[in-house]
């Protein structure tokens, strides 16, 4: 595999593949997949719908087969032709400006200000925190930080709760062309602010947007967090390479992400939404903005260490994703791989509830011999997922880790624990976040 990628890279290199030869390359040969997908899972079919009748078999086996083997194919083969293009100044000095919402965040807050103390960049940082009706020691936290670090940051207040309400105050203050908004749990490697603004500074004047890369900060914790290292590592990092790859990155996350201001205050900055950073991003998609992703800006955030934390996380996200579906359907993005990119988020409930419903269910049945469901041919989405990831550790510990003189910690454990059980647990809270959204429960920002 790695040889093979060497000898991608150096044909990319002689040859310039167009991003629109890459999308359709891409799409034949997973369609070409799930075609062989669905001839040798015949007999399977014909099984089930002894019991379900063929509609829903089909319906069942394209739901936790077809579908998710179509879509990991499609992403193995975008990777593979993934090539993150060079910076035009790797030391840019462009004033910006970072934007921290902050809610009851003593612990962390003065760490994540430390962090941008250290960075490598030498433009002007102007650092705006919101604090957003905290009731513990955020305010004296940021104080603090105001005393001793030496930063050029300013406490602003917003009573109205609210993380949107937070961000659309402080972008009121906002003078420069860059905005960054980072999380107040969230802390940044010494040259993330500068290869974000590369980026971006970097890319056509159309691009409204970079993403920072986010890893995981507290994976020593317990077990949970070592199982959610390897889903932003290889999951999260590997989405997000995809659909930067075809310039409509879906989500650039408030963890870690910069906007051109002009572009952000076009559309009246962040929307009254439990997802404000996905309707935010999709918006600027809508206006024929582009969307990066930049691997090398790398941030580190604390995930959830309690399975109830990762719970009230998750369907935050999947509730996000509903509103994003709801505000701007995929069918009026203007461009094509935007289209695409968020109309298979339109599949995403199937494939969760069917996941949920079904393929769990049939697990347990396996168990106990009754392969209805659950049985050999599903086993052929883990060889792609495992090239996948592949893939992705690959080019993370080459091009990402290395550059940046990171390590890999040690994960065995976690590892398999993601592969075996991970999408176990995450689809039924995706499930439980889509039902909140559809019955319009209350919305809590943690």
């Amino acid at each position: 595999m790695h040889n093979s990628w060497n000898l991608l890279n150096k044909l990319q290199q002689k040859i310039y593949i167009t991003v629109k030869f890459k999308f359709w390359v891409s799409h034949f040969i997973a369609l070409l997949w799930m075609a062989f997908s669905v001839i040798i899972s015949f007999p399977w079919i014909h099984d089930l719908a002894k019991i379900v009748t063929y509609p829903i078999a089909i319906a069942i086996i394209s739901g936790i087969s077809y579908i998710p083997g179509y879509l990991n194919a499609f992403l193995i083969i975008s990777l593979l032709f993934d090539k993150q293009p060079k910076f035009k100044n790797e030391n840019p000095t462009e004033p910006v400006t970072i934007l921290i919402a902050a809610f009851n965040e003593e612990k962390r807050i003065y760490n994540t200000l430390k962090y941008i103390k250290n960075q490598d960049y030498h433009g002007k940082i102007t650092i705006l925190v919101i604090d957003n009706a905290s009731n513990d020691q955020t305010v004296a936290e940021v104080n603090r930080a105001i005393d001793e670090l030496q930063l050029n940051i300013k406490l602003l207040h917003e009573k109205r709760r609210g993380k949107f309400y937070a961000l659309n105050y402080g972008l009121q203050w906002v003078k420069s062309n860059y905005v960054i908004t980072l999380d107040a749990d969230t802390i940044l490697h010494s040259s993330a602010v500068r290869n974000l603004i590369a980026r971006i500074e970097s890319s056509p004047n159309d691009v409204a947007a970079v993403a920072g890369s986010v890893l995981v900060r507290n994976s020593r914790d317990n077990l949970w967090t070592k199982i959610q290292e390897w889903d932003y590592f290889l999951g999260i990092a590997s989405i997000k390479r995809l659909q930067g790859l075809y310039q409509g990155t879906l989500v650039a996350q408030g963890a870690f992400s910069i906007y051109r201001i002009k572009d952000l205050k076009e559309i009246g900055g962040w929307p009254n939404a439990i997802g404000e950073d996905i309707v935010v991003t999709w918006r600027l998609l809508e206006k024929k903005r582009k969307v990066y992703f930049e691997p090398l800006a790398v941030a580190f955030t604390d995930v959830p260490t309690s399975l109830l934390q990762f719970i009230r996380q998750r369907s935050r996200w999947a509730r996000g994703m509903i509103e994003g579906l709801q505000a701007i359907k995929p069918w009026e993005q203007p461009q094509l791989y935007t289209k695409y990119l968020t109309g298979v988020n339109l599949i995403m409930p199937f494939i969760d509830i069917t996941y949920t419903l079904f393929w769990i269910p049939g697990l347990i049945l396996a168990l106990f011999g009754h392969y209805w469901i659950v049985g050999p041919m599903t086993l052929l989405v883990l060889p792609l997922t495992l090239i996948s990831f592949g893939v992705l550790y690959l080019y993370q510990k080459r091009f990402v880790f290395r550059p940046l003189n990171l390590k890999i910690r040690n994960n065995t454990i976690g590892f398999i624990c993601f592969i075996l059980f991970y999408q176990i647990i995450m689809s039924p809270v995706s499930t439980y976040g889509y039902i909140q959204e559809f019955f319009k429960m209350e919305r809590k920002w943690k």
